[in-house]
């Protein structure tokens, strides 16, 4: 990948996590305890998950994700295409995806509400959300259970973004 289109997904993400960020303050100032529950997700800290929340967010990530995002955490074939709705298949959340590029007020919030609310105007998302259904601690153990599976290096990048998100 060329510097310019690195420098350009680069500055895409910044703006994704301001608008989701800036999304939830709105939500918080209109709504009273917001979109998100009341969650301050500047502060969301996905630990990786162990033991009986290891056991939890295996379980349930069985039952409610890997339908869409594979068994092993591989995700949908081909998908970097998007389907004839314009929708996008599920990426893997192993480390050949994108989930580690995100900060963990981010991935919380995507998986809570779904993926429509961040979606560019005019985009669809596929991804259902999942606070129907899970409360936060459920949520945060699917999570844990695949920040599990990361490698090292991924894990300590998304440490970092999770920082620097919780920073601004």
């Amino acid at each position: 990948m060329k510097q310019r289109d690195m420098i350009g997904l680069a500055g895409v993400a910044a703006v994704a996590v301001g608008l989701v960020f800036g999304f939830y303050q709105w939500q918080s100032d209109d709504a009273g305890a917001g979109a998100a529950g009341g969650v301050d997700l500047a502060t969301v800290r996905i630990p990786v998950a162990s033991g009986v929340m290891m056991s939890e967010g295996k379980a349930l990530y069985a039952q409610a994700c890997a339908s869409c995002h594979g068994a092993n955490l591989e995700g949908a074939p081909n998908w970097r295409e998007p389907l004839a709705d314009g929708t996008y298949p599920a990426p893997p959340h192993d480390a050949g995806g994108h989930t580690w590029h995100h900060p963990d007020g981010y991935l919380f919030a995507y998986t809570k509400l779904g993926g429509q609310p961040f979606m560019p105007q005019g985009r669809k998302s596929g991804m259902p959300g999942f606070g129907q259904d899970y409360d936060d601690d459920q949520i945060l153990a699917i999570l844990g259970y695949i920040k599990s599976r990361w490698p090292a290096d991924a894990l300590a990048k998304q440490t970092r973004i999770t920082q620097q998100a919780g920073s601004q």
